[in-house]
């Protein structure tokens, strides 16, 4: 990989985080939240709404993954499929005990993308996040 694509890594033991606004003007596109570097395993994710997104039918979110160089098939929703928007609160991704992208080889490009379906939405905005930890040890193999 790349040092372009390189993401964030201390070698403390910390987690890490990546994060972005997401808000109306979202809906419809695919947003990146940046780069895990190779050996990252994300860990957990979701999204803080702080204004209810308020369109006739449905607002939700997925939190995915593309463009992994370790050759992992490109996939929206391997975090959380269609969680809700439509309330305040702190709303975890469904996704992390069943995902199959837990350990991304060469890194990936974490993503979100907020969906509304109906009169579209005129209020709400939140934080998408996910945390991972980085390979310190140097053992990617898993064993």
């Amino acid at each position: 990989m790349t040092q372009k694509f390189a993401g964030q890594q201390y070698e403390q033991n910390v987690v890490h985080v990546l994060r972005k606004p997401v808000a109306i003007g979202d809906d419809d596109n695919v947003v990146s939240l940046g780069w895990i570097p190779e050996g990252a395993n994300v860990i957990r994710g979701g999204v803080h709404v702080q204004t209810a997104f308020n369109s006739a039918t449905t607002d939700v979110l997925d939190i995915g993954f593309r463009n992994a160089p370790g050759g992992e098939t490109d996939d929206p929703n391997a975090y959380a499929t269609v969680i809700t928007m439509a309330a305040v609160g702190v709303i975890a991704a469904d996704e992390m005990t069943a995902t199959t992208a837990i350990d991304l080889t060469l890194g990936a490009e974490i993503t979100f993308s907020y969906t509304a379906t109906g009169t579209a939405a005129t209020t709400g905005n939140g934080i998408v996040w996910v945390e991972y930890i980085v390979d310190n040890d140097g053992d990617v193999s898993g064993a």
